[in-house]
């Protein structure tokens, strides 16, 4: 029986860098990158041996795409007559790995470093049947520089038929191109490469290469600024929060409270009672509108939600957490709503089962025009009404008060330099990755404020 996350892949071309995450969560669930670019290869040289060519030429880059090509050379040099042409320089890792593999094989193998190189292999050019396109792949983009510029036109001048590995090297007329996983844009032909389904459904360490990363000339605030906006009732709550969105890399945290705890590092902003009130709103307003990324509820309790509500209209960018989710459901520009399975049927009326299984439906069609909803449980489900993400990091000493605070910070510090969707995935990721880490060191007794001293490391450690 197919597996039942097939009918949550994403169906979409995907994107380099989406990809590039993927490969690292098959990495990470233990298929090599090695093993990938050897069903890669094998795929390619499978496809062009249904032309039944006589004579193959393979052109390949100095990237992963050129050691795909490399692998489909060396199954090629079995069936038919073969050459192999590659761009000199240094390789490093699986693509170099194959070439020396290569250099093995019955294949006439030959580089090149500059056009007048490739004047010698004309006769080759013109007397191939088939000319595989391993040059660039996902790798390219705009116009080629030498000598791939004159690799390419001597490819089109060519009779042959031309197959593109993954995408085509620009410029390049392609007969056909066989995509890897996933299509990139303009492949009809997709090849399994033995990538896990998991490896796209469920978050990983991989989906940490979408963080944007800040820069050397980044200014202060350029991070992200943050308001939290809670407490009241639960005091603690609103600073757990936004110490998780410093330690998420936001810049500057807010947070707006009846309370003022001993905490340096973020900028308190008085309330006028013990809870927050309607007449605090014209105070806070404008520090919603300035802020990146809002929070909203932690600690907060039932009394403050029309404050919740106006405050969250005002906001570009807003993560709905605790207290507030309830109706009428607050709402920003752009909303992350994070609730558990009672919080959930409070705020969207819809009773859940505790299996993930079926329960992905029920979150999906609750997203739909509300936001991108963040369910917590045991296998967090994220989805923005059309995609789906799953996560299973955490353990269940994160069952002690704190820990969804903390998750509200991460998210709103994410949701400051990427989209929602991304944002709520990498923070289900890396606040279930940090309470493993917690307890792997505490055990049961962890508490939220152990979560803290892992988050940095998790999200930009390697």
């Amino acid at each position: 029986m197919p597996s039942w996350l097939t009918e949550w892949v994403d169906s979409d071309p995907i994107t380099s860098l989406r990809m590039e995450a993927v490969e690292k969560n098959a990495v990470a669930l233990g298929v090599s990158t090695l093993q990938m670019m050897e069903s890669a290869g094998k795929a390619l040289a499978d496809r062009a041996l249904l032309r039944s060519p006589k004579s193959v030429l393979v052109l390949c880059g100095k990237g992963n795409n050129g050691g795909d090509g490399f692998v489909a050379a060396r199954y090629l040099a079995r069936h038919t007559e073969c050459t192999c042409l590659y761009l000199a320089g240094e390789r490093s890792g699986d693509s170099a790995t194959n070439l020396t593999a290569l250099r093995h094989c019955g294949v006439s193998l030959s580089s090149f470093a500059c056009k007048e190189d490739l004047s010698l292999f004309e006769k080759i050019f013109s007397s191939a049947d088939l000319i595989i396109d391993a040059l660039l792949g996902t790798g390219g983009a705009g116009t080629p520089r030498e000598p791939i510029a004159t690799c390419v036109r001597m490819a089109n001048d060519s009779p042959a038929y031309i197959l593109s590995a993954d995408l085509p090297t620009p410029g390049i007329s392609a007969d056909a191109i066989l995509a890897f996983h996933r299509s990139k844009g303009g492949a009809q032909e997709i090849s399994d490469i033995g990538i896990p389904i998991e490896a796209e459904c469920f978050c990983g360490p991989g989906d940490l290469v979408l963080i944007p990363q800040k820069k050397a000339t980044s200014h202060k605030g350029a991070g992200g600024r943050v308001l939290i906006i809670g407490g009241g009732p639960y005091q603690g709550a609103p600073y757990l929060a936004g110490l998780a969105a410093l330690r998420a890399g936001a810049d500057i945290v807010r947070v707006a409270s009846p309370a003022i705890l001993d905490c340096p590092d973020i900028i308190h902003l008085p309330t006028s009672q013990e809870i927050i009130v309607d007449d605090d709103i014209r105070h806070l307003i404008s520090h919603a509108r300035d802020a990146d990324a809002v929070v909203i509820g932690p600690g907060m309790g039932a009394m403050s939600h029309n404050v919740a509500v106006e405050l969250a209209h005002a906001s570009r960018r807003v993560v709905i957490d605790a207290d507030a989710l309830r109706p009428p459901l607050p709402a920003g520009d752009e909303t992350v709503y994070t609730p558990h399975a009672g919080e959930f049927a409070r705020a969207f009326g819809r009773k859940l089962s505790g299996n993930p299984q079926s329960d992905v439906r029920l979150v999906r069609d609750a997203s739909t025009g509300s936001g991108v909803i963040l369910l917590k449980g045991t296998c967090d489900i994220i989805s923005d009404g059309t995609r789906v993400r799953f996560n299973r990091t955490g353990v269940p000493a994160m069952t002690v008060g704190g820990t969804g605070d903390i998750l509200a910070g991460v998210v709103a510090a994410l949701l400051c330099r990427m989209p929602a969707f991304e944002a709520a995935s990498i923070a289900a990721y890396a606040n279930g990755r940090a309470g493993e880490v917690a307890a792997e060191a505490i055990g049961d007794g962890l508490i939220a404020h152990d979560l803290l001293l892992h988050l940095a490391q998790i999200l930009y450690g390697d």
